[in-house]
């Protein structure tokens, strides 16, 4: 499939080019701007330090902003399995929306089919494990919400271009908003740790636990996100760990 990437080059990046073999990560985000031309504006102004790979308009026309070789500043300060800065690992991939703190709209349809391309593409170049194509909240859960509940992961995953659980939706509905007892919470939060997730003591904050719980269900119960670990939940984290 044919995929046309027009270029934009950002000054945040990091010297020396780093080697194709250590590309293990596609990390995706929402700008989290209310236009485009302010999102694209902050990616390449040398004064913000941040910047992505890719850029992807609400049309879908997709801009290179950093050469795939040379590391991106996208992650900031994150974590994933026993990497602790994911930005030397990853390919960022921005997309326009005006996230939860503006108007979080609906990503567009020419906007997730130019991502299915551009993913295609990225995968198979660097031979890229579908769990390891993570959301910003995934790697940063205390700090980041994006992509978000609206991001169409379970769509991904039908076409092999992302990690998605393989239990019946109607049947593990049933297990909503069912408590959990203590030594179960804990589980969870073992088996969240051993998919790859930010590890959190039992006796730790209760915010930093209910950002964690937040991040896992924006990504894998995107219908309700409530903080809140119920039977539904652990189930679920039970099913990604072994799959």
């Amino acid at each position: 499939m044919w995929l046309k990437i027009t270029t934009n080059y950002s000054p945040n990046f990091n010297i020396p080019k780093r080697q194709k073999k250590n590309i293990k990560y596609i990390i995706i985000h929402y700008t989290g701007m209310k236009n485009e031309l302010l999102a694209l504006d902050k990616l390449t102004d040398l004064k913000s330090k941040v910047s992505a790979h890719y850029f992807i308009k609400r049309n879908g026309k997709i801009i290179n902003l950093v050469p795939d070789l040379y590391e991106a500043w996208h992650a900031g300060k994150s974590n994933w399995k026993n990497i602790q800065s994911l930005n030397r690992y990853s390919i960022g991939i921005e997309i326009q929306n005006s996230g939860h703190e503006n108007f979080y709209e609906k990503f567009s349809n020419m906007q997730i089919n130019s991502l299915k391309k551009l993913l295609r593409f990225l995968i198979k170049k660097y031979k890229i494990n579908l769990k390891n194509i993570l959301g910003h909240s995934d790697i940063a859960p205390n700090r980041k919400k994006d992509p978000g509940e609206k991001f169409p992961w379970k769509e991904l995953a039908k076409l092999k271009l992302a990690h998605w659980h393989k239990l019946d939706q109607k049947k593990l509905e049933k297990y909503r908003f069912k408590r959990i007892k203590s030594s179960d919470k804990n589980k969870f939060f073992i088996n969240l740790h051993k998919i790859g997730y930010a590890k959190v003591q039992s006796r730790g904050p209760v915010s930093k636990k209910k950002f964690l719980i937040k991040a896992f269900q924006r990504r894998f119960r995107q219908s309700l996100v409530n903080g809140i670990c119920d039977q539904e939940c652990l189930i679920l984290s039970k099913n990604l760990l072994n799959s």
